[in-house]
């Protein structure tokens, strides 16, 4: 069915195909099949020039789309990160990194090494030296969602 639609499409399967990546791209955003939409656009763009060429066979095509792929992803990443922008919420969406060298006091005591703080509105599980409740610790590190504690 496929070798079908791209006989009739011709060089044109590509193009289609491209369109559709695209398309995807916009639906499920992650900067990722944008470039591979590109390099089946450029695919068919060779493909209209060399259609008609005894060489041009679908094999062919499929490599030079897949190397196409692979260079278009290489570049869009450099791309990416070269106008990567600086913020000055770095740690926007990591919030236990954020709480790193804050300070708060034990709601329940750490026995066994585990304990329980509260930063802000949220109250956050503890590793540590066993302390009682009221005792006031420094947040070192996070690890998963547990914060690294130590005495202040």
């Amino acid at each position: 069915m496929v070798a079908r639609i791209a006989a009739e499409l011709g060089p044109w399967a590509w193009w289609v195909l491209g369109v559709l990546l695209l398309i995807l791209e916009v639906l499920m955003p992650g900067v990722f099949l944008v470039w591979i939409g590109i390099a089946a656009i450029i695919t068919g763009a060779l493909s209209l020039l060399l259609w008609e060429s005894a060489w041009w066979a679908w094999q062919l095509q499929w490599l030079i789309f897949a190397a196409l792929s692979i260079v278009a992803v290489l570049v869009g990443r450099r791309l990416v990160a070269k106008n990567a922008q600086k913020t000055d919420e770095p740690f926007l969406n990591l919030r236990g990194q954020s709480l790193v060298g804050r300070t708060a006091t034990l709601q329940e005591p750490i026995t066994e090494g585990r304990g329980r703080i509260r930063l802000d509105d949220t109250f956050w599980t503890v590793q540590g030296p066993d302390l009682p409740v009221g005792a006031r610790v420094r947040v070192v590190s996070v690890t998963g969602r547990d914060l690294q504690v130590e005495p202040v």
